[in-house]
């Protein structure tokens, strides 16, 4: 059996901003491009890896959300994304919390008003 997601798009209003913000906070590189008429910003995919990847969009078709899905970024130092993403202006929606054997969790607010969460496994 594989991993039952494959792919997930966090909807924008602003690209270049969602981008700065994104890259700073996880020192990511996001392709741009267009797909079916809609901005996109790709999140890396290794292939053949565990896990899914993604993109950041913009169209009609996307509105930022608190609400319904939760995405999770896996993330090596829970305190150091924090710090980033709180001087990349996020606000923190629930604090770092231990979870046991899953390490830590927290959710910030991104650069355009969606809940996503941090999580880092302990070593």
């Amino acid at each position: 059996m594989t991993n039952p997601v494959f792919y997930f798009e966090i909807p924008v209003t602003d690209m270049d901003r969602a981008v700065a913000f994104y890259e700073g906070v996880f020192g990511f590189n996001l392709k741009r491009k267009v797909v079916d008429g809609y901005e996109m910003a790709l999140f890396p995919r290794a292939d053949g890896k565990a896990g899914a990847s993604g993109a950041l969009a913009k169209g009609d078709a996307y509105t930022p959300s608190h609400a319904g899905c939760i995405i999770y970024f896996d993330v090596e130092d829970i305190d150091e994304t924090l710090a980033q993403a709180k001087n990349a202006g996020a606000a923190i929606l629930y604090p770092k919390k231990d979870i046991g054997e899953g390490g830590w969790v927290a959710e910030i607010e991104d650069s355009e008003g969606n809940r996503i969460a941090l999580n880092a496994f302990k070593a």
